[in-house]
């Protein structure tokens, strides 16, 4: 067994659900995978600064919501809840079910890390800003304008994640 096998194997375990009904069926087909309101926001600062962008390039690990080419640059928006952003108070677990629920944000977390370790062996600067994040305007815009001042010089491809005080952190 494999190491990902390894990681996946509680969360395979778990997903062994009753039949869903129709009324879970239609909520779950609405949340959005792609073309969320916080990808969006990101998107317009990006192009409000100048940069232009590719959107989800399905050949690089974990479909990056926006790739710069030219800066080597893949920004992942990840919803605080699912990804799990620690300290951010939409970061719950639902009342029920926790294990069911417990297994499938830890795998989250482990998918994301490996996919920003991959993106950075690849020679690209991986980026990861949280939902809770795009509600500050200003703030944003001035990180992603720092954040992507120059392009990333091909020594220097560490994941980096904008953090609530507009630093960074490896």
């Amino acid at each position: 067994m494999d190491k990902v096998e390894e990681l996946m194997l509680p969360y395979i375990e778990l997903m062994t659900d009753p039949p869903i009904e129709p009324s879970r069926s239609k909520l779950m087909s609405r949340v959005r995978q792609a073309n969320t309101k916080p990808e969006l926001v990101v998107r317009r600062h990006l192009h409000a600064l100048g940069f232009r962008f590719r959107l989800h390039r399905r050949g690089l690990p974990g479909t990056p919501d926006i790739v710069l080419p030219r800066h080597r640059t893949a920004i992942f928006v990840h919803g605080c809840f699912w990804h799990r952003h620690e300290g951010c108070t939409k970061t719950t677990t639902p009342k029920t079910r926790q294990a069911f629920w417990q297994a499938k944000f830890d795998a989250n977390v482990a998918r994301d890390r490996r996919n920003l370790d991959l993106l950075e062996t690849l020679g690209w600067r991986p980026v990861v800003i949280w939902e809770c994040e795009t509600k500050d305007a200003g703030s944003l815009g001035a990180r992603l304008s720092t954040l992507l001042a120059s392009p990333s010089p091909a020594g220097d491809c560490r994941p980096r994640v904008v953090n609530d005080a507009g630093g960074e952190q490896a």
